[in-house]
């Protein structure tokens, strides 16, 4: 077996591992968190192939495994408002880890988070630009450096200090692809504006914030996640936060200090570990079941995987893949064409889409002002993801003419999908021209059906195997955002006032 074909054997399994449960469970039961075990079981099966790290494989499986031991010790189900944060516990606890293990990482931190509070200007401006919505529809902790992220923020401040390359790379992972408690850049700021203070104090909650969340990051999670608001719900109830922290550390430590010490970067340590966690409790979830109790969102789902499927084992077939990064591409790049397509099935084009959320945005944006820094961000993603396959499905020259690294993806799974083709069985039969535009718009908030993060993950963490000592997060490419693509406001000039006024992404400037 090729590394390509063992790479795809392990993703495709966890993927559809998560399916197969959707696809028993929706809509007909309540959430038990062992409803995730099929999954758990299908990354037990992954493996060190030729040339890849043992220690990476094992802080990808052995996360997974603590965290649904750890989960399932702790309560028997997650309530929907809880469950977004599942996979924010990992990094708070190993970044302690590595401050306990390396005093010179722990000092390039400190120094790191003294350059923040140095650095007052640079996020009050940003904060200010959110909460105005200047930039529009964000993603706020993107995994690349996308304008108004943390991401962007982060790099911005650690390109001008004088700290080792490689803890630069470290700190920049941890709130990116690591995913260093929920904060979003903005919050505390918005609050503290929308509960009466001054602008000044609100700029000063904003840097404490922030440096709270390097600097005490497990009980800075902890702390969030007693005064998250979610739908109204306040307070994380479904389980004790501090408690799973703690256990996740003392059982991780091992594996974090043996990834140390075989020369993995602590990039990769601070996020591999995270995003791998996400669909015990937050996919395979109880507001997964609801949403997928709609015949038509499921059956966009069904046929998107059987595209992602069908289309990386053509690649297998043909020999078509020349890299491990071409498995990647393919595997994310045919199920976002397949979305696209659908959208073209009922006469919507991407434009229109992004100028309805765009429009959407900034009524939304008025209307609440004390809105999430996070609310819109799967609304991004989703854009992001259709402006892609968009891209991926147009003719040439115009597009690839649906191929991705010279694979033609198999568009049968959607073209042959008895629910996605009739949609007149699930509205008035002689109008159904808008069924499959609405499915979409569900997924809309929750686009991680469309190019499942158990996917990347699985991929992100093979390909981290083969190249350990490289960063492999955040993406250090120009994503071509949806929302900046058309709209150039989210683009504006230099205004001459240097580096701080500048509201683009730099990601040509990555430390």
């Amino acid at each position: 077996m090729s590394i390509y074909e063992k790479m795809i054997k392990e993703a495709v399994e966890a993927t559809m591992a998560v399916k197969g449960v959707i696809a028993e469970k929706r809509g007909t039961t309540d959430f038990k968190l062992t409803d995730a075990k099929p999954y758990v079981d299908a990354v037990n099966k992954m493996t060190a192939g030729e040339g890849q790290a043992q220690e990476v494989i094992d802080l990808h499986v052995k996360s997974v495994n603590a965290h649904y031991d750890i989960l399932t010790g702790l309560t028997d189900t997650i309530r929907p408002e809880d469950d977004p944060f599942v996979e924010h516990y990992q990094t708070p606890a190993i970044l302690e880890i590595l401050y306990e293990v390396d005093p010179e990482f722990k000092d390039s931190m400190w120094k790191f988070i003294d350059a923040i509070k140095e650095n007052t200007a640079l996020l009050g401006l940003e904060a200010v630009r959110r909460y105005g919505g200047m930039y529009g529809p964000t993603c706020v902790v993107d995994f690349a450096m996308s304008v108004g992220s943390v991401p962007n923020t982060v790099n911005r401040i650690l390109r001008e200090m004088d700290i080792p390359q490689d803890h630069k790379k470290a700190i920049l992972a941890s709130k990116s692809w690591g995913m260093n408690t929920s904060y979003g850049l903005g919050a505390a700021f918005r609050a503290a504006v929308e509960s009466g203070k001054t602008v000044a104090e609100a700029e000063k909650e904003e840097v404490d914030t922030f440096q709270f969340i390097y600097r005490e990051p497990i009980e800075a999670q902890a702390h969030l996640m007693d005064t998250h608001n979610l739908g109204g719900h306040g307070g994380h109830s479904s389980f004790d936060t501090r408690k799973y922290m703690q256990q996740y550390k003392e059982r991780m430590k091992p594996t974090i200090e043996a990834a140390v010490n075989s020369g993995v970067h602590y990039a990769n340590i601070t996020a591999v570990p995270a995003y791998c966690v996400g669909d015990i409790g937050h996919h395979i979830a109880q507001s997964a079941y609801n949403m997928f109790k709609d015949d038509m969102v499921f059956a966009i789902y069904e046929a998107a995987m059987g595209v992602f499927q069908n289309t990386l084992q053509r690649g297998i077939d043909q020999n078509a893949f020349k890299s491990e990064w071409d498995v990647l591409s393919v595997a994310t790049g045919a199920p976002a064409c397949a979305a696209a397509y659908i959208l073209w099935l009922d006469s919507f084009t991407v434009p229109m889409v992004i100028d309805l959320f765009t429009k959407r945005f900034y009524n939304y944006a008025s209307m609440h002002p004390d809105r999430g820094e996070a609310d819109e961000l799967h609304n991004v993603d989703f854009m992001d993801v259709l402006a892609r396959g968009e891209e991926i499905l147009d003719i040439t020259p115009l597009g690839a003419g649906a191929k991705v690294a010279g694979i033609e993806i198999d568009l049968d799974p959607v073209r042959n999908n008895e629910v996605i083709m009739n949609p007149q069985r699930y509205t008035y039969p002689a109008c159904a021209i808008t069924q499959r535009f609405a499915a979409l718009m569900s997924l809309s908030d929750f686009p991680c059906y469309l190019t499942p993060e158990c996917t990347t993950a699985t991929l992100m963490t093979n390909n981290i195997a083969l190249n350990p000592g490289t960063p492999g997060a955040p993406v250090r490419a120009c994503k071509k955002c949806a929302v900046t693509s058309l709209i150039k406001r989210n683009v504006p000039l230099d205004s001459g006032r240097g580096q701080g006024a500048k509201g683009y992404c730099e990601w040509h400037l990555a430390v």
